[in-house]
């Protein structure tokens, strides 16, 4: 009855749906279109302003043209040149920071939805067995040989391990739609082309060598961040404003020139040069005062993100050595337990030597055991996951 369910689906590799989710994006299209915006602004930071066309009658005879233009002094353009250039940059840094985002929304879905299948599996497997002992308590019960209260019980504990399936297939119905609007395809019936459970045993293996290499220092490890790249990068252009603010405190050129001669004059064209002022203090003291404490906001907010990612990371590393550890024990003992429980209490049943409500004892420890390792597993993947994010990864 799966079989054609299974050939209909459509299977899913992390890198490939990595790599679709980063084409496909809209997070990533407004960053590249963000980067555009202050490409095109850096392009217009030499400004001049607006030449001042004028007619005028000096003789009450006639009307002469004239214009006049100011224009600011090499630094402030520099300086415009220079602000503009790393607004760029943080537009980039917050592309790298969404590509980033986006890779650990992939990477969480696709482990939910890894999740879901294996708990679908594993609660499958339990409603299989369950069902067979429902039916040969029933023969029982009809030859007289157990109790109502032992027949009831073995229906109820069969209708709760049926229910919970159908709430693992709600789930796994829902992981599939949430990785499949990251993908584009929000219909698709998606499935992981790799088992959850296969996982486990490379995952014990690695658990070590990863432990090892990380950092126990917070500062070096969130280096990487894009997301402190960004922050950095907003304190460097708050500090250009600075600079840009302090040069258009400084003189700017008049030129231009103007016909007031008479029709007979030698000389017809009049030519004037001058200096505007920037004598409205105020104004500029202003706009220091307030492109410096935009720099110190910056500046704080950097230390806060600093502060923050730290502590993430420390959470982080702390949950990977714990379900490292978790893990490790389910491996080597949990999971051979379980088995071992599972196949020998169902023996020990069919030869009466032991009782009914030891039978259901012994399945629900055994399948507990399975069902904590499944979670185990995506807990540990789910740190690791946040740890590489945290360092750039």
């Amino acid at each position: 009855m799966a079989s054609p369910a299974l050939a209909q689906r459509v299977p899913v590799h992390l890198d490939s749906a990595e790599q679709q989710a980063l084409r496909l994006h809209p997070r990533l299209r407004q960053s590249t279109q963000e980067i555009e915006e202050q490409r095109a602004l850096k392009r217009g930071s030499f400004a001049p302003a607006n030449p001042d066309f004028l007619w005028s009658a000096p003789t009450g005879e006639r009307w002469a043209p004239g214009v006049v233009q100011t224009i600011d002094l090499p630094n402030v353009y520099r300086n415009q040149a220079r602000a503009a250039q790393a607004g760029i940059v943080l537009a980039e840094r917050g592309l790298d920071v969404n590509r980033a985002t986006v890779r650990r929304d992939v990477r969480l879905a696709y482990l939910a939805l890894q999740f879901a299948e294996a708990q679908v599996r594993q609660l499958t497997y339990q409603d299989s067995l369950f069902q067979a002992l429902q039916q040969a308590t029933n023969r029982l019960y009809a030859a007289g040989e157990v109790t109502a209260l032992q027949r009831v019980s073995t229906e109820a504990e069969a209708r709760q391990v049926r229910n919970q399936l159908e709430q693992a297939t709600v789930d796994q119905r829902s992981a599939q739609r949430r990785l499949g609007l990251l993908l584009g395809q929000p219909n698709a019936d998606l499935a992981v082309d790799t088992d959850l459970r296969q996982t486990g045993p490379e995952l014990a293996r690695t658990g070590a060598e990863l432990l090892g290499t990380l950092s126990n220092q917070d500062s070096a490890a969130v280096a990487l961040s894009p997301t402190l790249a960004y922050y950095s990068q907003n304190v460097t252009l708050s500090q250009s404003g600075i600079s840009l603010v302090r040069a258009r405190r400084t003189p700017a050129l008049t030129v231009g020139y103007q016909n007031q001669a008479f029709e007979n004059s030698p000389f017809k064209y009049r030519l004037q040069f001058g200096v505007s002022l920037p004598i409205w203090f105020w104004t500029y003291r202003s706009q220091l005062q307030a492109a410096t404490a935009r720099s110190k906001a910056a500046q704080a907010q950097l230390q806060v993100q600093r502060l923050e990612l730290g502590t993430q990371y420390q959470q982080a590393l702390a949950d990977t050595r714990k379900f490292a550890s978790s893990l490790s024990y389910y491996e080597q003992t949990g999971l051979p337990q379980s088995s071992a429980i599972i196949s020998q209490s169902q023996r020990l049943f069919r030869a009466g030597e032991i009782s009914y409500l030891v039978l259901i004892q012994s399945l629900n420890q055994a399948f507990t055991i399975q069902n904590t390792y499944l979670t185990t597993i995506r807990d540990y993947r789910q740190a690791i996951v946040e740890l590489n994010y945290l360092r750039g990864q």
